[in-house]
Formats: C-alpha cells, sequence, structure tokens
C-alpha cells in the first residue's frame, strides 16, 4: 500500500512538473509574440465620474509605428525595448517592458514621484511572471505580478498596478496624481493589445484615495513587414552598448527595499538630458550611477528640490 502511494506521488509530482514547463512555454511564447515591428492605434476614453458636476476631458487618438525588440531572451526573463520612427527617418528610444518568471521583487508607485520597492512571498508568485514597466530613461514607472492566462485559445495577462500620470497627461493636467492601471495584454491574430480600465486617483498625503474619473483604453499593436522598422534596429546597434551600462546603473540603485524618490530635475535639467551628454562620453555604469545618485532624493545635495 505504501509502494503504491509513493508511486503515485511520484507521478503526481511529474504530471505538475510538467505541466508547469508546458505552461511556462506558452508564457514564453507569448511574452515574444508581443515582439516585432508595428504600426499602433492608442484611443482612450473617459467613461465614468462619481461627481456629476465634473467636466469629461476630450477622446485622445493617436498612432505610431514602432519596434518592439527583444534585448534579453533568456529561460526566466525577456525584457522588450521599444524603439519609435519617426517619419521614416529617426528614432526616439521609448519604454522598455521587462517579464521575469516567479520574480519576488516588485516596486508600487506611491505618489509625488516615490515608489515602494518590497518583496513578495516566494508561494504567491509561483508560475506568475512580473511585469516591470520602464520610462524612456530607464527609471521606473510601475511594475505587477500576475499569471498568463492560456484558455479556449486565448493568451492573455492581467494585473492591477498604480503608476504616475501617463505622458498624454502629465503635462497637460494636475487634477489627479495617480493612476491605477488595469492591464490586460492579449495577443492576437494581428499582434496583441494592450486593454486598459485605468482609475484617475487623487491620493493625499496620508495616502487615502479619491476616485476623480474611470477610462477606457486600447493601445492596438497590428503586426506590418519588419522592413519598415529598420531603421530602429540600425539605430539600436548603434546605442545599445550605452544603454547597456545605463540599465546596470540603474539595476544597482533599483537594489533596495523600501522607497525610492527621484527628483524631476537637477541643475533644472531633466535625466535624460545628462544620459545625452554621458552617451556622448561613452560613460560606463560607474560614470551613470553617478548621475543617477544626484537625482535619488535622498542622496541629492539640499540644494536640490522637486519640481513639482
Amino acid at each position: 500500500m505504501k509502494k503504491t502511494s509513493l508511486i503515485l506521488a511520484i507521478a503526481l509530482g511529474t504530471f505538475y512538473v510538467s505541466e508547469a514547463q508546458n505552461n511556462k512555454e506558452l508564457d514564453r511564447k507569448a511574452i515574444n509574440d508581443m515582439c516585432g515591428c508595428y504600426e499602433i492605434t492608442f484611443k482612450y476614453t473617459e467613461t465614468f465620474a462619481p461627481d456629476a458636476e465634473y467636466e469629461k476631458k476630450p477622446d485622445y487618438t493617436a498612432s505610431a509605428l514602432e519596434l518592439a525588440l527583444p534585448i534579453v531572451n533568456e529561460d526566466d526573463k525577456v525584457s522588450i525595448q521599444h524603439l519609435l520612427v519617426i517619419n521614416d527617418s529617426s528614432v526616439i528610444k521609448h519604454w522598455r517592458q521587462d517579464w521575469i518568471y516567479e520574480n519576488a521583487k516588485v516596486f508600487h508607485y506611491d505618489q509625488d514621484n516615490t515608489w515602494t520597492f518590497s518583496s513578495l512571498p516566494a508561494d504567491k508568485v509561483q508560475g506568475q511572471w512580473t511585469q516591470k514597466v520602464y520610462q524612456v530613461d530607464d527609471s521606473p514607472r510601475y511594475s505587477g505580478s500576475s499569471s498568463w492566462v492560456h484558455v479556449d485559445g486565448k493568451h492573455y495577462w492581467e494585473n492591477k498596478s498604480d503608476s504616475p500620470l501617463p505622458r498624454r497627461e502629465y503635462s497637460k493636467r494636475s487634477d489627479y496624481n495617480v493612476m491605477k492601471r488595469g492591464n490586460h495584454h492579449e495577443i492576437t491574430s494581428y499582434g496583441w493589445v494592450h486593454e486598459q480600465d485605468n482609475d484617475k486617483i487623487v491620493r493625499n498625503e496620508t495616502g487615502e484615495d479619491v476616485l476623480l474619473a474611470q477610462e477606457k483604453g486600447m493601445n492596438i499593436y497590428k503586426k506590418v513587414d519588419a522592413q519598415k522598422c529598420q531603421i530602429a534596429l540600425d539605430w539600436w546597434q548603434g546605442h545599445k552598448d550605452f544603454w547597456a551600462e545605463v540599465r546596470t546603473a540603474w539595476n544597482q540603485v533599483y537594489d533596495r527595499e523600501g522607497d525610492l524618490t527621484l527628483l524631476k530635475k537637477v541643475d533644472d535639467k531633466p535625466l535624460y538630458t545628462y544620459l545625452h551628454a554621458l552617451e556622448g562620453e561613452g560613460a560606463k555604469s560607474e560614470e551613470v550611477l553617478k548621475v543617477l545618485n544626484r537625482f535619488v532624493a535622498d542622496k541629492a545635495e539640499s540644494s536640490q528640490v522637486m519640481v513639482k
């Protein structure tokens, strides 16, 4: 009887390990399916506000051509760098997303350019992938851990996470200070879609949240001929070494628990301006880290102030 139970336990264990590996391969395929050359349409509309006096803001629609390039493709990590192609003649480094398997370290946006870094229990992230999203200068935006779902021919991942205001709004309005993102990434027959159900929140100093408005967002990625993005691929070949140094420097900043507060400007200049100059000098990660530390609030000189 004991021998039969042992054989059954071993068989079940083997089954679960095999099933987990199969799911992981499906996950990795879905993540890699987000790479390629895409024509993107961005659409956002505000849908609800609890205050009847709130004036709904105009809908937002834009389009772009973008290369989503895998710059790290390991068994437990896929890093995808997004590059915008402007008028078929120039390239702008855009956002980056890292996907990490069974990752315990996450960061969540609080407010006032402050993120909280923390660790999740290992049993809470089993089988999950963390998506970490970074801004154009590789500073943090938001992260969250969830499982990819593969059912009825659908492949999707969804998560809720607080973030700073999106680029389309942060320079235009100040009536809210936190966006709670409801992210839904789904692979489609034509590419993929990033569907969003977002809450625009007013968060006070004690952490109390008041909902200002909700919005629906659809970022539609339609895959096109890779040749359309060749200029972006060529651009990256000339810039990738420097940005690898930047990521190495940022990793030392991110190796923490607790809060990280970043200044928006130092000597009235944003971080990207400094990084551009460092690239021209062929700087390595040590020089980049010195600059990054000037933007970390608890290490910055007392004469520096955060620009609201």
